[in-house]
């Protein structure tokens, strides 16, 4: 049995209540939302305003996340915006069916880290987990590890390309990057789908891009 398969009534609560969260933005104009997921300067005050919602990863993109850090043996995982750590618990569990890792995510809402180091706990893996808390664009700018086989990029979106800046030089050769509603960040997709800047990118389902570093 795999960690994962262990995990799943854990698992399987936490999407039925992110299923039951109201929609986020519900009553905000197309325009308006488009302009916020897109701003980096208002990202701060957007997230802080979405504290008590989930955010979570689909499903699929949950279970394709176990099944790229399990099929090519990650042993070092970046994750940026844990949430409530839907995300992170399929991340850890394939840590741990691979023998162990590390795996650092950043999370500036503090509600929102102490829910999901309850949901790692209870997941019997945060033993393989760090949770930052604060600004990713400071909290993943130093103390990285030496190569970095896997990266989930799941915060705010117009950060995308800095929070890959930061991590690039310490991402190895065949190192995978997810990049979740990766639609909202046109600068990333125009940066990863370029192979002259060592990557090979293709868009994954409706809203998510997976990139390899070449």
């Amino acid at each position: 049995m795999t960690t994962l398969t262990k995990m799943a009534p854990l698992l399987e609560r936490l999407f039925a209540l992110s299923d039951a969260a109201r929609p986020v933005f519900s009553g905000v104009p197309a325009a308006e939302r488009d302009r916020l997921m897109r701003s980096k300067t208002e990202y701060l005050e957007l997230y802080g305003h979405l504290r008590d919602f989930p955010l979570a990863v689909s499903r699929e993109t949950g279970a394709l996340l176990y099944m790229l850090a399990r099929g090519q043996g990650a042993r070092t995982i970046v994750e940026f915006g844990t949430s409530f750590g839907i995300s992170t618990l399929h991340l850890a569990a394939a840590l741990r069916d691979n023998g162990g890792g590390r795996l650092i995510t950043t999370e500036f809402e503090p509600f929102k880290a102490e829910r999901a180091q309850e949901h790692l706990m209870a997941g019997g893996v945060s033993d393989l987990v760090e949770i930052r808390l604060g600004d990713a664009l400071q909290t993943l700018a130093a103390d990285l590890p030496e190569t970095i086989d896997l990266v989930l990029l799941d915060g705010a979106k117009a950060l995308y390309p800095e929070i890959l800046g930061l991590l690039e030089s310490r991402l190895r050769s065949g190192a995978l990057i997810v990049a979740d509603n990766a639609d909202y960040a046109p600068d990333y997709l125009e940066r990863v789908r370029s192979t002259a800047n060592g990557y090979l990118s293709v868009p994954f389902a409706e809203d998510v891009e997976l990139s390899m570093r070449l």
